[in-house]
């Protein structure tokens, strides 16, 4: 560890030296590597509930059309760290499940998209940049090696307030970046239109609350906690939405969220 800790003073130096240019986010990974070591990272900017914009991946063909291509086409609105970033939690480094909802590796969304990824386990480095956007540094390790052990991520800790402060240096002004992009939806408002073009309209405005929240992962309690209802409440409605759609399963709500999103595209 001590040597890793040696390493990571002149990998850090490279960083700073590319600060404002293409090779910063790079850089910055393989100073990260001299801490703890890793597989992948992806560096995502975010702002309120607009498409996220890939800044910095090192993925393989494969692994971008998982990681990325099919993650910016829909499933990032069921995504932990999006939420997260979306209600601005404070910056500083996260694991994805610290943030997860109770029941998100029970999830359709985990098991039908998430476990495509093959990983062992995301972490996270949140920041701010100034402009109403933000910036999510995922370390990604698959499912050949252990998640990150606890003296990992105190060292991952310790460099933190360094990289936070670096990379809202660099991406200051990433805000613009958002405004250049083709116009999205609002995430509540995706949801609520992909269930409409497929439901034609069948739902309630409560029950596409309770489908967005069964998708990401929360359970009927958590439900119930958020929308100030009586939990078989929940359940009378998740009962009225399957009847409603002609479906009796999470893994078909899934499929047909998808699929909605698939055909709004088109």
């Amino acid at each position: 560890m001590l040597k890793r800790t040696l390493d990571w003073h002149p990998a850090l130096a490279d960083a700073i030296r590319e600060l404002d240019g293409p090779r910063f986010a790079p850089a910055l990974a393989r100073a990260l590597r001299q801490v703890a070591p890793f597989d992948y990272t992806v560096i995502f900017g975010y702002r309120s509930e607009e498409r996220p914009l890939d800044l910095h991946d090192d993925f393989g063909p494969e692994k971008r059309d998982i990681f990325v291509t099919m993650y910016q086409a829909g499933p990032y609105l069921l995504d932990p760290f999006f939420h997260a970033s979306r209600n601005q939690v404070p910056p500083g480094l996260y694991r994805m499940r610290q943030l997860a909802p109770d029941r998100f590796y029970q999830s359709e969304y985990y098991r039908s998209y998430y476990k495509q990824t093959g990983l062992a386990e995301e972490i996270g480095f949140f920041l701010a940049t100034g402009d109403g956007a933000r910036v999510v540094i995922s370390l990604m390790r698959d499912g050949h090696s252990q998640a990150f052990n606890a003296r990992e991520m105190t060292a991952l800790h310790a460099v933190a307030p360094v990289v936070i402060a670096a990379a809202e240096r660099n991406w200051r002004g990433l805000g613009q970046r958002f405004d250049s992009a083709p116009e999205t939806l609002p995430a509540e408002a995706a949801l609520r239109e992909a269930f409409a073009a497929f439901g034609r309209h069948r739902l309630t405005q409560r029950e596409s609350e309770v489908v967005a929240m069964v998708l990401r992962g929360h359970s009927s309690d958590a439900i119930a906690g958020a929308l100030r209802i009586a939990p078989g409440t929940v359940k009378i409605h998740r009962k009225n939405i399957y009847a409603k759609l002609g479906i009796g399963s999470q893994a078909e709500l899934f499929c047909m969220f998808l699929a909605s999103l698939s055909d709004r595209r088109a």
